[in-house]
């Protein structure tokens, strides 16, 4: 069967994270409690966690603040233009924010597709994986994250990005 889905979930500060991969061990997606346009355990999935052991102390490792980089396997299925949203993503280093003009800049899209940027981020379907949580807005401004913007400070906070940034507050001048 080509389209068997495995899943697990892990316990992380951010709460109880679904994952979930393809028959090749490919990470498709990393979902967490609520999250807008998150995924749900299905009929027919297997739920498996050996497909995810390497993913699992990944996070934990990045959890402790030990890990700035993940080395996964990841396949997530998306339009061309969002497949190059979602790569530029992965251009944003750890500690670091961008904002949406500046990853439709690295994409060389035009200023006037800001919000189809936003509309790609949002639809990112590997949450922390694909770090969409180091997108902030103009200004700096924490905006728009599909897990809940107290979850997108936890995750900032965590790499040293804004520290002492409250939801809605612009990050702290350097």
């Amino acid at each position: 069967m080509t389209d068997l889905t495995h899943w697990t979930a892990v316990d992380t500060p951010l709460g109880r994270l679904l994952l979930t991969a393809g028959p090749d061990g490919a990470l498709t997606s990393l979902s967490v409690p609520g999250q807008k346009g998150g995924r749900t355990v299905e009929p027919g999935w297997r739920q498996d966690p050996g497909p995810f052991r390497a993913a699992e102390e990944q996070l934990a490792a990045y959890f402790a603040g030990e890990l700035t980089e993940f080395r996964l396997p990841l396949r997530a299925h998306g339009t061309e233009f969002r497949r190059r949203v979602w790569d530029a993503l992965d251009t944003v280093p750890y500690g670091a924010t961008a904002t949406y003009g500046e990853i439709a800049a690295r994409i060389g899209a035009p200023r006037a597709a800001v919000r189809a940027v936003g509309g790609a981020i949002g639809a990112n379907p590997l949450l922390v994986l694909r770090p969409c949580h180091r997108v902030v807005g103009a200004g700096g401004a924490l905006t728009g994250y599909a897990g809940g913007l107290d979850r997108k400070l936890l995750l900032l906070n965590l790499e040293k990005g804004l520290p002492g940034a409250r939801p809605g507050a612009a990050p702290e001048t350097r």
